[in-house]
Order: C-alpha cells, then structure tokens, then sequence
C-alpha cells in the first residue's frame, strides 16, 4: 500500500469504535492497556543517524555493523526517520530527517526497499529489535498529502499551511489531528512498516503534540499484528500505557546540571521520587548522556559533563531504566554531528569506550537486578561519611545483587559506610574479587566509579 485509499479508510471509518471524539493530547480514555514487548525488559537501545553513521550513509553499511552492536550488548536498533526528506523550505543542503514528505517512502540517499528489509532481517537473525522514527505532529512543505488531502492540515485564517505553532521548524507544518481521517491515515502508515518490514515499534517524535486517544488507538491495532514496543519523545505519565518508554528528559539535565556542578546529587534521587509517584509502576523511563539532539544543539557529552561522562554513563546503565546510546559514543565520539550536512562519524575501534559500554551493555542484559520496569530491583540508596560527593546504591533481586558507588564532584574523595551489603562481589572493569565492610574507607579519584557485583 503505496497511497491513501479513501474507500479503505472509509471502511475504516464506519466499522471502527469511534475513538474520533475531539480531546485535547492529555486526555485518555481507552481501555486497551498493552503491556511492554517479553524481550524490552533486559532490553538496552541504540541510536542510528544513518547519514552520519558512515561515509556512505546507507542502511548496507548500518547492517554490516549489526554483530557488533550485538556484541556490544545492545538489543533495540532506533533508526532516525528513514522517509523521503522535503525540498521546499529545506535547512541545509540535505534537510532534516522529520520533514518527512511520504510516510510509505524510504530515503533513496540510504538505500531501497530491499535494502532496508534486509537490515531488519538481519537483526532478527541476530536477535535484535528495530524500531524506527515517527513524525506523526507534522510533515513536510512538499508532502503529496498537501495536494492529496489538504483537509489533514491545519490553515491560518488566510487558509495557508503553517509551522508548528511556538516552533521555529519552518520546514514543516502542522498536522490537523481534530480530523478523524487523518487517525486513519496515520494509523495505516504505521501498520504498513510492521507488515510489510516487520520492524518491532516506533520511537515516536514529540509524542506529547499528538492526542494521547490517537497513540492508544495506533498501540491496540498494532499489537493485533505483533507486540510493538513504543517509545515516547516526550516525558508525560498520561501517554502510558500506549507507550512503553518515555525520555528521561529531567534526568538527563540533572546529569548535565550535576556535573557542572550547579545541583547536588540529591537532584538525582529527587526525581527519582517523582518518577515513582507520577508514572505507572511499569513505565520504562529511557536514561541518556547524549542523543542526536544533545549532541548537535547542546554539545557532546565532554562539552557537557567533562571528565565526569563515563560517571554518568555507569549511572544511566545500572540506575531505573532503559540506557540509550546514541551511535559514536562508543567510538569516544568528540564531535558535534551536523544536523542539515553530511558530517560522518570518525570511528575508533580501538576506543576504550568500546570495552566501557561493552561491559556495561552486557551486565544491563545478563543481570536480573538491573532489568526494566516492574522486573528489576528497586534503588537502595547507601549512605555514606561523603553523602555530598558519592552517590552510592544497591539493587537487588534474589541472590542477585549490584552495587555502585560513583564520585560525582571533581574532587577526591576519602570515605567509609556502615550501609554495605554483606557478601563477596566482582568488580565489573577490574574483575577483581571485593568483599566490602564497615571498616573499608575507599578513596575515591575525582569521578571515580565501581560497579560490584554479585
């Protein structure tokens, strides 16, 4: 299905429960609540900006690198929007990924059809997962729905198409989602991927622009052809359970802020708080140092957190949540990757960041403690004689336990804790056997980390 059948969608229209009540994107009021996909729950993502991922910017050379992603431990491949970029009002000489002109069509600049079909069998076999972006809030200038079916889009009061309202995205323009129509045109978009690819969800573009009654509406038809997983660019608790995950946005600036030095690390278990008492006990809440956002507009994450990145990486892997990483940082990636330009990643494979989220990676996938949402342990924060400096915590399931103690500041730390868990663990990087006690002091090199485990 190449275009828009209007008798299809008509069909549609009369035989489907009316989910088309004019409501605002906070309300819900479906009941379908699906649940996350068996394999998200030890699941960890990665980020793919196909054009920047290789010289040639093709999803050929993205699959090529499936094994070591797999062997990196990850489990989820996030591609950034694979659709036909509009002309008419293009930033840069390439134009942005999410000003997408056909939601049936692939990039040509990235390959074909069949080239894309054989990246998501590939990782099947492989046992990976791959979800892709969706722009369901707006499209481009250019979008043959603008000549199609003007009636999707919103007009101004000359009756001209207009950008997203409060944005400066002018190479876009704004969807109409009080039109009925347009849900059954979106939702048979999003179906027809996961019927003719087979592709495992969406990672789906300010989520929270789109009525949450739409998101319900597309999960429950969706997981009538398989289990999705679906993950939200937004951080709004109405938006599960049609979603899985949601970006951890305020964590993440609380890394920055932390880092930088213009927070306490009691921000961290702050929001935690916050988590727990606003969001469903199995939403899935997505932990980042950098994405393809951060890393263009805000800066890499050396820029942002200096020599304190692997810190926080270690934090985002074994902390509540799903990690993400965005492609490059494994290479130590230094670079601000254009958005509009080609702007390849300079890979290092000899990179100790390779064998640092590696190890990490691995440990997210093999131990029970650390898996997703209602499945891992719970955070036991440890108090120490340096409560200021290190954040120290444990999660437990069964027998099976993670300790991390993590010096957040700058500055060494000395310090002791009458708040350890009894038994003998392994360290992740060293391997080493420890048994930690109340008469341990460890000293602590500015952004020093330790991740035991038992």
């Amino acid at each position: 299905m190449k275009k828009y059948l209007s008798l299809y969608l008509l069909t549609i229209f009369l035989t489907a429960p009316l989910f088309f009540s004019a409501c605002t994107p906070e309300e819900s009021d479906s009941t379908y609540t699906p649940t996350p996909p068996e394999w998200s729950y030890s699941a960890t993502i990665y980020e793919v900006n196909v054009r920047q991922f290789s010289e040639e910017g093709t999803f050929e050379k993205v699959e090529a690198a499936l094994p070591r992603l797999k062997e990196m431990g990850v489990k989820i491949i996030w591609l950034m929007p694979i659709h036909p970029i509009g002309e008419v009002e293009r930033k840069g000489s390439l134009g942005s990924y999410y000003s997408v002109k056909d939601y049936f069509g692939i990039n040509p600049e990235f390959g074909t059809e069949d080239d894309f079909r054989s990246l998501v069998n590939t990782a099947h076999a492989l046992d990976l997962k791959v979800i892709i972006d969706w722009v369901a809030n707006h499209t481009a200038w250019d979008s043959e729905l603008t000549t199609t079916n003007p009636e999707f889009y919103e007009l101004n009061e000359e009756g001209n198409f207009i950008p997203p309202r409060g944005t400066d995205w002018s190479d876009v323009i704004q969807l109409d989602f009080e039109n009925p129509e347009l849900w059954d045109y979106m939702v048979s978009a999003l179906k027809y991927w996961v019927e003719e690819f087979n592709i495992d969800g969406y990672r789906c573009d300010v989520a929270d622009m789109v009525p949450a009654d739409f998101w319900s509406r597309a999960r429950m038809e969706l997981d009538e052809i398989k289990p999705v997983f679906m993950l939200a660019e937004a951080e709004k608790p109405y938006l599960h359970p049609a979603f899985d995950m949601s970006y951890g946005w305020n964590m993440h600036h609380a890394y920055n802020a932390v880092a930088q030095g213009r927070e306490p690390i009691s921000k961290i278990d702050e929001l935690r708080e916050s988590i727990k008492e606003e969001f469903p006990e199995n939403a899935f809440m997505m932990n980042f140092t950098s994405n393809h956002d951060e890393n263009t507009w805000n800066g890499t994450v050396f820029e942002r957190m200096g020599d304190g990145a692997k810190a926080f990486a270690v934090l985002s892997v074994t902390q509540e949540g799903m990690p993400l990483l965005y492609n490059g940082q494994e290479s130590g990636m230094s670079k601000r990757l254009e958005f509009f330009e080609k702007d390849p990643i300079e890979w290092d494979y000899d990179s100790p960041f390779m064998d640092f989220y590696t190890r990490l990676f691995n440990l997210k996938r093999e131990h029970p403690a650390l898996q997703n949402g209602d499945r891992g342990g719970d955070m036991r924060r440890i108090t120490t004689s340096a409560d200021e400096a290190i954040y120290a915590f444990e999660r437990t399931t069964g027998e099976s336990s993670v300790l991390v103690m993590l010096n957040l500041t700058d500055e060494p730390v000395i310090f002791s804790s009458s708040d350890l868990p009894e038994g003998v663990f392994t360290e992740l990087f060293s391997v080493e056997t420890i048994e930690p006690s109340i008469t341990t002091e460890f000293e602590f090199e500015p952004w020093q980390y330790t991740v035991l485990i038992k």
